[in-house]
């Protein structure tokens, strides 16, 4: 669904001012939608898949891990596709308010689409280099939204997500290097020309809401904090957003209708995308990739 035809309905959850936001900056942050009780659910299930990544040793198609990982100390960056691995986590990403807060800015019927649990570890976890989500991961319009849960307090030291205002309103970056790697990374020196004063840090108190345009420009920084930083994304699209290539976080529940009605037509927006890697052949996350691009000019 088109931004202009998603205003067309009342917001159920957010205020218009909210609403209007969103769409202006391209991310907004709700504290206090989430309350204690899905917060103490979604941190047991997320306790007890840590513990299954004692006996891991090596990044698999479930965890991703950070250096230094061992059963002695676990330390993960990503949880991938949390709906798979644990029940809880599809019980909350097809619950409200979650999905009333999607249709406020896809339009009345909402689809899932993926989920990860992205950590950052006290004292280290690792960075993530700017970059647009829509690219890896391409849809007929541009109505995937990603909203994030700080499942912990985030402040400012714990590495929160970064966005950068209004980015989602300029030309999309290619995802590539000048060599064709793949790389999901934007350097510095291509960013656009203001983007140090638009940047802002999205933080807030355990049970907040990110909500995350896909075309939006964001990243986050290193948590050298004490403090874990873990944070549950769940992507929804209008119902009538078709993917056109395969899912990189595939699940049994990928199209999912988790609110209103399936979409008898397709919309479709003007303005193309870049297309991704093949991921049918592998996904190896966004780690690898930013890694690998380090360095290069684009």
């Amino acid at each position: 669904m088109l931004e202009a035809d998603v205003l067309k309905f009342t917001p159920e959850t957010m205020t218009t001012a909210q609403r209007q936001q969103f769409f202006a900056d391209g991310f907004l942050v709700l504290e206090d939608v989430i309350d204690e009780d899905w917060l103490k659910r979604l941190r047991t299930a997320t306790t007890e898949l840590v513990e299954a990544s004692r006996e891991v040793p090596e990044s698999d198609e479930r965890f991703v891990l950070e250096n230094g990982h061992s059963a002695a100390t676990p330390r993960l960056r990503r949880l991938t596709s949390p709906v798979s691995h644990h029940p809880t986590f599809w019980d909350f990403a097809a619950s409200q308010p979650i999905v009333d807060v999607a249709a406020d800015v896809c339009g009345p019927d909402v689809k899932f689409y993926h989920s990860k649990l992205n950590f950052k570890w006290p004292e280290g976890g690792q960075k993530f280099a700017w970059h647009h989500d829509i690219p890896a991961w391409p849809h007929t319009d541009y109505s995937p939204v990603t909203i994030g849960l700080y499942m912990e307090d985030c402040g400012v030291e714990q590495g929160p997500l970064l966005a950068i205002k209004g980015s989602h309103k300029q030309p999309l970056h290619s995802m590539y290097d000048r060599d064709g790697n793949w790389t999901l990374r934007i350097p510095d020196d291509d960013m656009p020309p203001d983007w140090q004063a638009n940047r802002t840090a999205l933080t807030g108190p355990a049970g907040s809401l990110v909500l995350l345009n896909c075309r939006v420009i964001h990243g986050s920084q290193a948590n050298m904090s004490p403090h874990m930083r873990p944070l549950l994304l769940n992507v929804y699209s209008s119902a009538d957003s078709m993917p056109y290539v395969f899912n990189p976080i595939p699940s049994p529940y990928d199209g999912t209708v988790v609110r209103g009605k399936k979409a008898d037509r397709s919309c479709h927006d003007p303005r193309g995308c870049e297309l991704p890697p093949d991921w049918s052949k592998g996904y190896v996350g966004p780690w690898q990739h930013q890694s690998a691009g380090q360095g290069r000019e684009q």
